[in-house]
């Protein structure tokens, strides 16, 4: 007997990007689809991933040869998913391919890159969300980047400050939402939205999004630097990315 993935929770997918700092690659395959390690797409694992965090459906918004997404993951019933898709015929950004879709959504749901590997509780950040009350949860990540060179602090023509070689901390954003359909009922659909233009927006209303703070394992493989440190790590971080049982 099938069961109902009705009253599951709803992820949106956001893998409409032409992957450019990953050319030559990314001419011929969507970024989401670039394999890495053994272990095939970074869609496969992200779709493995909401399918054991508890998701029952995901909306991919595909663009950039997004027929290749389509034919690779179908209607996403291999993990138990029930899978469609919003097509962009022009680039929307981050916000606006999920505003297109908005009316076919729940209340609450996710939103994320489908170019990460993360061991991030997918579904914990939708029920941080939730229980808040906030209008936007951005799951966070602390970053450490050390700078190669002194740093000065410069008013006009006259140095009033010194740091050499300072480590600089950030809480930066993993790609990855808990959003609502009233957040963002009033603005406009059609055009480029981007993430950043949503939370500024938010805190110009005084209404402040709330960041879910992790600090496991998260990689973005946009860079190719980066693409080569997942492939590198996979198989290290694979049983952490997708534990059995």
């Amino acid at each position: 007997m099938t069961t109902s993935t009705t009253a599951r929770p709803h992820a949106v997918v956001l893998a409409g990007g032409m992957g450019t700092r990953l050319r030559p690659l990314t001419s011929s395959l969507p970024k989401p689809l670039v394999p890495i390690g053994n272990e095939g797409p970074v869609l496969g694992i992200l779709l493995r991933q909401l399918a054991q965090r508890g998701f029952g459906r995901v909306t991919i918004a595909i663009g950039h040869l997004g027929a290749q997404i389509q034919e690779f993951v179908g209607d996403g019933s291999r993990w138990g998913l029930e899978v469609d898709y919003a097509a962009e015929t022009k680039p929307l950004s981050t916000i606006g391919p999920v505003l297109q879709i908005l009316e076919q959504l729940p209340e609450h749901f996710l939103v994320l890159n489908g170019d990460i590997l993360t061991d991030l509780d997918h579904g914990a950040v939708l029920r941080d969300h939730v229980e808040s009350g906030a209008p936007l949860t951005i799951a966070t990540f602390h970053r450490r980047v050390e700078v190669d060179f002194g740093v000065l602090e410069v008013d006009g023509s006259e140095v009033i400050g010194f740091r050499e070689k300072p480590t600089l901390d950030y809480a930066v954003s993993m790609g990855v939402y808990g959003l609502s359909r009233s957040t963002l009922a009033g603005y406009p659909r059609g055009e480029p939205f981007g993430f950043d233009e949503l939370v500024l927006d938010l805190l110009r209303q005084g209404r402040p999004p709330r960041s879910h703070r992790f600090e496991g394992y998260w990689l973005d493989i946009g860079r190719p630097e980066d693409y080569e440190r997942a492939n590198d790590e996979i198989g290290t971080v694979a049983s952490l990315l997708l534990p059995t049982g």
